[in-house]
Formats: C-alpha cells, sequence, structure tokens
C-alpha cells in the first residue's frame, strides 16, 4: 500500500477512535444525569462539559453537537425534572 493509503487508513482510525470517546462520554453523561442525584443546575452544568470534550474533539462542530445530542438530553431533563 502507498503512503497516501496509509495515511487516509490511519485519518479513519483516528476518527473512530475519537467518535468512540464522544460516545462513551455522552453515554456516561446521561446515565449520570438520569441515575444521579443532581440539581438542575449542575446537570446543565454537565452537558455543557460533555459538550466542550464534542467541541475538543470535533473543533467547531458544537452545532452538530446540539442537533445530534440536544434534543436526547432535552427529553432527559424535561422528564428528570419533571419540566413539562
Amino acid at each position: 500500500m502507498n503512503k497516501d493509503g496509509d495515511k487516509k487508513k490511519k485519518a479513519i482510525a483516528e476518527e473512530n477512535k475519537k467518535v468512540k470517546q464522544l460516545r462513551f462520554c455522552v453515554d456516561l453523561t446521561y446515565a449520570m444525569i438520569a441515575q444521579g442525584d443532581y440539581s438542575l443546575d449542575d446537570a446543565y452544568l454537565l452537558i455543557e462539559s460533555l459538550k466542550k470534550v464534542a467541541v475538543t474533539l470535533f473543533p467547531g462542530k458544537d452545532k452538530t453537537f446540539d442537533l445530534i445530542y440536544g434534543t436526547r438530553f432535552k427529553r432527559l431533563i424535561m422528564e428528570k425534572y419533571r419540566l413539562h
């Protein structure tokens, strides 16, 4: 395989690693909020910290984070803290 092919494989592997890291962090944060005894403000701080992790892994993708995970966490917050 040529150097370009190796670089491409390496880039894809790195991207997959970042996606797995983010997925783990999302699942952990969701579980912490769902099962923990956090105040509403603390829950929002956890979500904001998660977003910072996501933007660190994927710079410039804060809007994408909001689109993908915003509704999921909004629904959790509404249910957990009875904000209907």
